[in-house]
């Protein structure tokens, strides 16, 4: 038993006297690199001066890029807000109704803002070439799901600028007899004889004939 303790006793002073002498190494290594305390708990690849003139150059040019990329999205958003806004106004001097100027200045704004991105990130060095196609593609998707009211949204635009007939007006299309109440992008609103709302999609009042019974408008 007195053996046991003896040898259990010089196996835990080897282990100590071990642990030790490696801590004496590592320090001795550290301070022969002249590397500070902190950075022994960076990892080893980090600390080595390779590494940064490695990385530095990539920093600097990812960095140049970025900073190149967010300039051209700020910008370019700020210019395509001004042009939408000096659309809309030049369409509401012109006597153009106020919901078609609106569409058509969003409209403007937002395909703007489009070209703005990919430019963006094509500044980043990001291939925008399928990205410009998977567009292409999203949009004729859109188009071919939407068509029927694309019609309707093609009718209102026809009716806000030909004007056949205005609010107030009695009028017959689609079949259907009333008083214009509202001329929506897609639909316009008859009150009928009973106060009943006819809603009627514009391209089947476009498609048909229209009756104004208020009689020819002459624009002054």
């Amino acid at each position: 038993s007195r053996d046991k303790i003896i040898n259990i006793c010089d196996l835990s002073i080897w282990n100590l006297y071990n642990k030790i002498k490696m801590e004496r190494i590592m320090f001795n290594i550290l301070q022969a690199a002249k590397i500070d305390t902190i950075a022994t708990a960076l990892p080893l690849e980090i600390v080595k001066p390779d590494f940064w003139h490695r990385i530095l150059p990539l920093l600097k040019d990812w960095g140049l890029k970025l900073v190149a990329a967010l300039l051209i999205f700020f910008v370019g958003k700020w210019i395509a807000k001004m042009l939408g806004k000096v659309i809309h106004s030049a369409l509401i001097k012109s006597k153009t109704d106020e919901t078609l100027a609106g569409f058509i200045a969003n409209i403007t704004y937002f395909t703007l803002l489009i070209f703005v991105v990919i430019a963006a990130i094509s500044k980043l060095g990001v291939q925008t070439t399928s990205f410009v196609a998977i567009i292409g593609a999203a949009g004729l998707a859109i188009g071919l799901a939407l068509q029927g009211a694309l019609a309707n949204f093609a009718a209102g635009v026809m009716l806000i600028l030909f004007h056949p007939f205005k609010v107030g007006d009695n009028v017959t299309g689609a079949g259907q007899t009333g008083k214009v109440e509202e001329i929506q992008m897609f639909s316009t609103v008859l009150i009928g004889e009973n106060n009943q709302a006819i809603i009627i999609p514009n391209s089947k009042i476009t498609s048909d004939v229209i009756v104004n019974h208020a009689g020819v408008r002459k624009e002054i």
